[in-house]
């Protein structure tokens, strides 16, 4: 079955750090860019950092810029993003997408995954940031 799956969720203290996971099933991820996405309660989805195909872009979200990194390990078929500094406000459900030769463009993927016609999107992880 072709699929991504997040992992690493859960609840933190605010301050603290998690790392999500967003592994590939069925396919090899080595062409795709991906993006990490979330949506809170009550709140549209937001695009909050995808990287390339070829791993030459980045792109964060103000919202999480300087806490967030992105990174892939194309050896494990996994998405990494690494989130320190956690706030509350950073609760919310957080989803990976991928689409496949996406070099530079990935400010647009994030901010425009509809248009941008995603090929997979994950099930979601919960990250809850609360003391």
């Amino acid at each position: 079955q072709l699929q991504l799956v997040e992992s690493g969720g859960g609840l933190v203290q605010p301050g603290g750090s998690l790392r999500l996971s967003c592994a590939a099933s069925g396919f090899t991820l080595d062409y795709y860019a991906i993006g990490w996405f979330r949506q809170a309660p009550g709140k549209e989805r937001e695009g909050i950092s995808c990287i390339s195909s070829s791993d030459s872009s980045t792109y964060y979200a103000d919202s999480v810029k300087g806490r967030f990194t992105i990174s892939r390990d194309n050896a494990q078929n996994t998405v990494y993003l690494q989130m320190n500094s956690l706030k509350p406000e950073d609760t919310a459900v957080y989803y990976c997408a991928g689409r496949p030769n996406v070099i530079t463009a990935v400010q647009a993927m994030c901010d425009f995954p509809s248009s941008y016609g995603m090929d997979y999107w994950g099930k979601g992880t919960l990250v809850t940031v609360s003391s």
